[in-house]
């Protein structure tokens, strides 16, 4: 591995900052499953390692769970490891992650978990920190990308002090930010030795889980107790300080930023705990019991709060000033603060910005398989998934979405309700990376029960929603270096698959006609489940080759609307002044799908 000396600072996206601490900890082995916003982590790292010539080993995995489990089994091969994931990929994860935390690590482990305050694009707004608590870990909180790579670097240092795994919990606002990092040398490699058996703690039965529980919970108090995160810095103070504010991780940006410029408007004391679990709960105590009022800003659940002892003269979530949902953007906090202080705000109103729903590219052949699914089945339930084809939701093709390969499950339980209803046809889609993550045994359950509904999915070749990362189809891994693509097909067959088809959801009559023999097996041949492949690349992959046709709305065109409300294409609107239809070229990429599916046959291509 290469040692070098590198420029003092560089902007860097938190993300960026992130994988840098990774590398420069002398780290060798990082899984990671994409999920916005943690997945440029692992995109980071390939490109630290390519420019570095650095050895470390970079896998994108099944999922977060696979994604942990590689992380700790290198850990306890006594290597540094990292496993990265947004935070409802620690859900996934989970079952791994809180026996490790018994069992303990021997390389440093550090989890980095990325949180979505709002949700932006999640499913929940779930707070990290509570993970740790729940699994017994400590948890560093970055507030800057500054701050998120010396975590990084940070989390290691204690992780293998006290043989733990310990979170890195960025949120959305760290993840995506920018600012001028300080780069560092690269550490040796860190060698914990080799792994020595020892069957009592790697592979703990009941009555020894009970001995290392107790372990973990000295290490625990060892950490609250002496570790210099766990206790609450003073980043800003006044003379005259009316209030004090006890703030964690991104949002205690938004706090410093308000406070700083103008500190004869807010006189107030801001402490910051970049370890929010454990936290050194007598030192929270100290401060509360010196102010009049305490003012607690976190994001997004109150685990500062909880930790203290006496909360009379607290303000936070549990007391009902902080609200209980959505991010603590500057304006909130900025009111929050006021209001504690019983002043007038400072910060200028946010305009309102007209939103608009968001909508599967033009020409996304996700749209042209939901337009001939609804086609078919046009009473059935829809059961969706997580990914660009969630979308379908705008298209009536999507009633249901739960989370990661739920589709599939869900389905099953809808076709196994004993309940008669006229046309209770189940259709399911999900994506092909989302398949290879959670569906497969959902699969393997429905074949096993002789589930009856019809299963699409929807190959488009890589992980659009998240960035284009590559699937375990593919024969290269995170950094392009060799592996083994795993043929879909082969997969489903394997699932014990009998109906399992491949058909171009651009070409109209062929993928309508496999839909229509699905549908002839699972509901009239009562066989069980079909699948059916929904096979085309993604328009945004590199090398996707876009058709220069274009196309034009002609005379024929009687305003049905099937083109705007039913394919609901981007490119296709309705000029109301001039009661016509229109194709905008600009967005147009040429799939020819609106021209075979026009009712009047009024879309021709255009010179």
């Amino acid at each position: 591995m290469t040692q070098q000396t590198t420029n003092p600072s560089i902007f860097l996206l938190g993300n960026e900052a992130i994988a840098r601490g990774i590398i420069e900890s002398g780290c060798l082995v990082a899984a990671a499953y994409p999920g916005t916003p943690s997945s440029e982590v692992m995109e980071s790292l390939v490109r630290w390692k390519n420019s570095l010539a650095h050895s470390i080993y970079l896998e994108w995995s099944v999922n977060e769970k696979v994604a942990f489990e590689t992380a700790y089994g290198a850990s306890l091969a006594g290597c540094r490891s990292v496993a990265a994931m947004k935070m409802v990929g620690m859900n996934v994860a989970s079952d791994s992650f809180l026996s490790a935390a018994y069992l303990g690590i021997r390389g440093g482990l550090v989890v980095v978990v990325a949180d979505d305050p709002g949700p932006h694009s999640s499913q929940t707004e779930q707070d990290s920190r509570f993970f740790a608590w729940f699994a017994k870990v400590p948890v560093l909180d970055p507030g800057t990308p500054r701050e998120a790579k010396d975590m990084a670097m940070e989390a290691f240092e204690i992780s293998e002090r006290y043989e733990v795994p310990v979170i890195l919990r960025p949120c959305l606002r760290v993840c995506h930010a920018r600012q001028n990092v300080a780069l560092g040398d690269l550490k040796p490699v860190v060698d914990a030795g080799p792994f020595k058996k020892n069957w009592q703690r790697w592979a703990a039965i009941p009555r020894f889980r009970l001995v290392l529980h107790k372990e973990l919970n000295e290490k625990i108090s060892q950490i609250r107790a002496n570790e210099p995160s766990a206790q609450p810095i003073k980043v800003a103070a006044h003379a005259h300080a009316r209030l004090a504010v006890i703030t964690s991780g991104s949002v205690s940006s938004h706090v410093r930023d308000i406070v700083a410029p103008d500190s004869e408007h807010y006189p107030v004391d801001v402490y910051k705990v970049d370890m929010p679990f454990p936290a050194n709960a007598r030192a929270l105590q100290e401060i509360v019991d010196s102010y009049e009022r305490t003012l607690v800003i976190e994001e997004t659940y109150p685990v500062l709060e909880l930790q203290m002892e006496d909360r009379r003269k607290v303000k936070g979530r549990l007391s009902g000033e902080v609200p209980e949902q959505g991010e603590l953007t500057p304006e909130v906090v900025d009111e929050l603060i006021c209001r504690a202080l019983e002043s007038a705000p400072r910060s200028k109103s946010v305009p309102e910005i007209k939103s608009r729903r968001p909508s599967l590219c033009a020409g996304c052949p996700h749209r042209s398989a939901f337009f001939l699914i609804r086609k078919v089945f046009d009473k059935a339930i829809f059961t969706g998934d997580i990914g660009c084809y969630t979308l379908g939701i705008n298209m009536g093709a999507v009633d249901t979405c739960l989370c990661m390969g739920a589709s599939v499950g869900m389905a099953g339980g809808f076709a196994q309700a004993p309940i008669e209803r006229d046309d209770a046809k189940i259709v399911a889609t999900i994506g092909d990376s989302t398949f290879y993550h959670a569906g497969v045994p959902a699969l393997i359950n429905a074949v096993h029960t002789r589930a009856p509904f019809v299963l699409v999915i929807m190959d488009n070749s890589t992980t659009a929603m998240t960035g284009g990362q590559p699937t375990p189809a593919h024969d290269f891994l995170a950094d392009g270096s060799s592996g083994v693509g795993v043929d879909l097909e082969r997969l489903v067959r394997g699932c014990g698959v009998d109906f399992c088809e491949v058909g171009d959801p651009y070409e109209y009559e062929s993928f309508q006609t496999l839909l229509q023999e699905a549908d002839n097996y699972t509901y009239n041949e009562k066989q069980g489940i079909s699948v059916i492949i929904a096979r085309r690349p993604c328009i945004q992959s590199p090398g996707v080759n876009l058709s220069p046709d274009r196309f034009i709305v002609g005379d024929e065109c009687d305003r049905c609307m099937t083109c705007i409300r039913d394919l609901e294409c981007p490119a296709i609107s309705l000029v109301k002044e001039q009661k016509r239809v229109v194709i905008n070229w600009d967005l147009c990429n040429g799939c020819g799908f609106c021209l075979k599916m026009c009712p009047s046959q009024a879309i021709k291509k255009g010179n």
